[in-house]
């Protein structure tokens, strides 16, 4: 794997003739993406931080918000899937165990594979997991881990639960459809309070 990461395409664009600032090759904006010039705004590659796609989208409706006089919420980056588009593939969002041990946390840790999901072995790919990791004082969700199939598409469920402030439990209470590979979430789940049903 080659993974050589991005650089802001900022040559040329004519940034010597503004107030624009540039910090270690991005473009510095405050958090409504407004430059030191305050009627340019700048979102993207060219700002650095999460260089995704759907981020990028995110911070154009915030900018756009923010110009038009509303008050949108700056971006939360726990809130941000981040997906691997490689084979298998890989998404997360929220904190990893690490993380969260560092911020102060007491954590709870669940992992669950895909080759106990039917769905999965009906495909005809069980490889990977799913890794939860929540609060154990407050139980709050506090990161989700994916490796396996889909795991971009299903990662968007996690998104809503981070946006939620949902539980393990609440998840693993959630009804999941059978078969289907989002059933991976009940489990782990229920794991959490060693409960998973196919484990």
């Amino acid at each position: 794997m080659v993974s050589v990461g991005r650089t802001a395409n900022i040559e040329g664009i004519g940034l010597e003739n503004t107030d624009i600032k540039v910090h270690k090759g991005f473009i510095e904006t405050d958090p409504y993406y407004k430059t030191k010039e305050n009627h340019i705004y700048a979102i993207g590659d060219c700002i650095g931080g999460l260089q995704l796609a759907h981020v990028a989208m995110r911070e154009g409706v915030i900018a756009v918000e923010h110009i038009a006089g509303l008050n949108p919420e700056p971006l939360n980056p726990l809130f941000v899937p981040k997906c691997v588009y490689s084979e298998p593939e890989v998404a997360s969002i929220g904190l990893t165990e690490e993380e969260a041990r560092r911020q102060g946390y007491r954590i709870k840790v669940a992992k669950f594979p895909f080759k106990a999901i039917g769905k999965a072995l009906i495909e005809g790919d069980g490889n990977g997991f799913v890794k939860m990791i929540a609060d154990e004082d407050t139980k709050d969700l506090l990161g989700v881990h994916l490796i396996g199939p889909n795991a971009s598409d299903l990662i968007s469920e996690m998104s809503l639960a981070k946006i939620l402030d949902a539980t393990p439990w609440e998840i693993s209470y959630t009804i999941h459809p059978h078969p289907s590979l989002s059933e991976i979430f009940q489990e782990v789940g229920l794991a959490m309070e060693n409960q998973a049903i196919h484990g």
